[in-house]
């Protein structure tokens, strides 16, 4: 009568261990949300860029205060590139990417894998090419050394924004 009694308490107990397991699952709140993007300071790898690149190296200045910078990078021993990447206030993603790497391979890796169209831009004093892909589209500009892409899942209008705002120094 004592194992009976022993497997009878063994399974009520992990019965009430499921109920209260469901209860904790189903009742207390949980935050599926992901974690806010924390906004990087990139003054100084800006300058670090700017005076180690074989280019000028474009930043925005003007922008509002809802274009969140995200991620920096320079690097000087793969082509001088150089990577800025903002959160719009749409909460789309906006790079800048510069390079002295060959037009056709670094615009295929920046823009991941965006195809050229025939339409073009002009904004400023220079006339920027459109491209358009499954993941970004993007506005590239090929001047004499390097290149600049602004991408990103963005819309036009946002990386148009972003490439008027840009300025070298």
């Amino acid at each position: 009568m004592k194992g009976k009694q022993t497997v009878r308490d063994m399974v009520l107990s992990l019965g009430l261990i499921g109920i209260v397991a469901g209860f904790i699952y189903v009742f207390i709140p949980k935050d599926d949300s992901e974690p806010p993007l924390k906004r990087v300071d990139y003054r100084v790898e800006l300058l670090t860029a700017r005076r180690a690149a074989a280019y000028s190296v474009a930043a925005p200045e003007g922008l509002p205060a809802e274009w969140k910078a995200t991620s920096v990078r320079f690097q000087g021993d793969d082509f001088d590139s150089w990577h800025l990447g903002f959160h719009d206030p749409d909460g789309d993603y906006v790079a800048i990417e510069q390079s002295t790497q060959k037009p056709v391979t670094f615009i295929e890796d920046a823009s991941q894998g965006a195809e050229e169209t025939d339409a073009t831009q002009r904004i400023g004093e220079r006339t920027w090419k459109r491209y358009e892909g499954t993941k970004y589209d993007a506005l590239v500009l090929q001047e004499k050394g390097s290149t600049t892409v602004v991408t990103g899942t963005a819309s036009f209008g946002q990386l148009t924004k972003m490439a008027e705002a840009l300025k070298t120094e």
